[in-house]
């Protein structure tokens, strides 16, 4: 069901995010973004040729390709920035090389803004990072149950407790991983 029809109102500015998840040949995994923001009006005083944004081009055009592995480890990072506000803009694309290592897991959002937050990063990359990293969980679900299904390490899986349709003490949970069901159990 869509969104209900709004009052009327002007578009000013669309921020498009894409994101994709690729199986290498080689066993691992690319996690790809792309994040695109554009105006419906000229900016002036911006840093480019003749100090104009026109309407349509783009403020902000980023890329993030993270490549993992099943595990979620990330081994390469590339970064690009086409175009920001600024000619400096792409000039720390080189710092989210400090990403090489880190695992895509609880805290991994928190883990990235230590590590590029502020003028250590830049903030439209870095929010970039949110929608790859569950981009990865989505590309990587299956062939991780296939494998690793959640709770066959007598570990609680994760997903428990992350939404309301994973509440531990939920009909779902009781289905699927009825050992860490914490609801009544059934009238014998």
């Amino acid at each position: 069901m869509p969104l209900s029809a709004p009052a009327p109102r002007t578009l000013h500015h669309t921020r498009a995010v894409t994101c994709r998840g690729y199986r290498r040949d080689d066993g691992l995994w690319d996690i790809e973004g792309h994040l695109v923001d554009t105006k419906t009006f000229d900016i002036h005083q911006m840093d480019r040729e003749d100090n104009v944004l026109r309407a349509g081009e783009p403020l902000h055009e980023m890329w993030i390709r993270l490549t993992i592995d099943i595990d979620f480890v990330i081994h390469a990072v590339e970064v690009v920035t086409d175009w920001g506000p600024y000619h400096g803009c792409g000039g720390i694309t080189p710092n989210f090389q400090s990403l090489k290592g880190l695992q895509i897991r609880s805290g991994f959002t928190q883990r990235t803004r230590e590590l590029l937050g502020g003028t250590r990063g830049c903030t439209h990359l870095v929010e970039l990072l949110g929608p790859v990293a569950t981009t990865a969980f989505q590309t990587l679900y299956g062939a991780r149950e296939k494998t690793k299904p959640a709770g066959s390490d007598g570990k609680r899986p994760g997903l428990i407790d992350s939404c309301h349709m994973y509440a531990s003490d939920g009909a779902l949970v009781k289905k699927r991983w009825p050992a860490w069901h914490t609801g009544e159990p059934e009238a014998v």
